[in-house]
């Protein structure tokens, strides 16, 4: 258990944070376009792209809360050791990492105030898969039409309709990353 907690983390830093966070600025930017994000690994259930934007994202000061299922002893320990975030409930929470189910319900999750929008949540949704089929969206930085593989649509009509409050979405699937940002016109496939 020890090794999991003290590896897993970049080898090369300033490059590897540098180059992750770059993916997920272009995830955000071109909503529904995947990006390859690797270099980090966490103890199971999380992702290595999950795992490489706690790295890149968080820190102490960046409060996290881990969804049951991600919740372990384990994990904890890795994200203490490696970034320092401190491990909260939803309300408090900056980041969230969490199969969809169970980061629900979604109102748990801080989605800004009128005069600081930009303290939202940023739920990091784990799924089996991660595809351009599926939903459409459309919206800033979508030429025409985008097609991600969401777990449902409904949320997102919602969570879209509170603009500018709201929360934004990466979802991860093994080394793949894609983003939903609260700007996003969401519509059934």
């Amino acid at each position: 258990m020890r090794d999991t907690v003290l590896s897993g983390g970049f080898e090369d830093p300033p490059a590897q944070s540098a180059r992750a966070f770059r993916a997920a600025l272009n995830a955000l930017a071109r909503p529904g376009r995947i990006e390859d994000l690797s270099g980090a690994v966490a103890p199971a259930p999380a992702s290595p792209a999950a795992a490489t934007l706690i790295l890149t994202l968080c820190d102490p000061e960046t409060p996290l809360h881990l969804a049951p299922g991600h919740d372990s002893a384990e994990l904890r320990d890795w994200i203490a050791f490696h970034v320092g975030a401190p491990i909260v409930e939803p309300a408090a929470a900056m980041f969230a990492l969490g199969g969809w189910e169970a980061l629900q319900p979604l109102a748990r999750f801080s989605i800004g105030t009128p005069e600081y929008p930009d303290r939202a949540a940023t739920l990091i949704v784990e799924t089996a898969t991660l595809s351009p089929a599926g939903a459409r969206l459309t919206g800033p930085g979508i030429e025409t039409e985008a097609r991600l593989s969401l777990p449902e649509t409904a949320a997102f009509r919602a969570n879209r309709a509170a603009f500018p409050l709201g929360l934004d979405f990466f979802f991860t699937a093994g080394s793949r990353l894609a983003a939903l940002p609260r700007s996003t016109n969401v519509e059934d496939g």
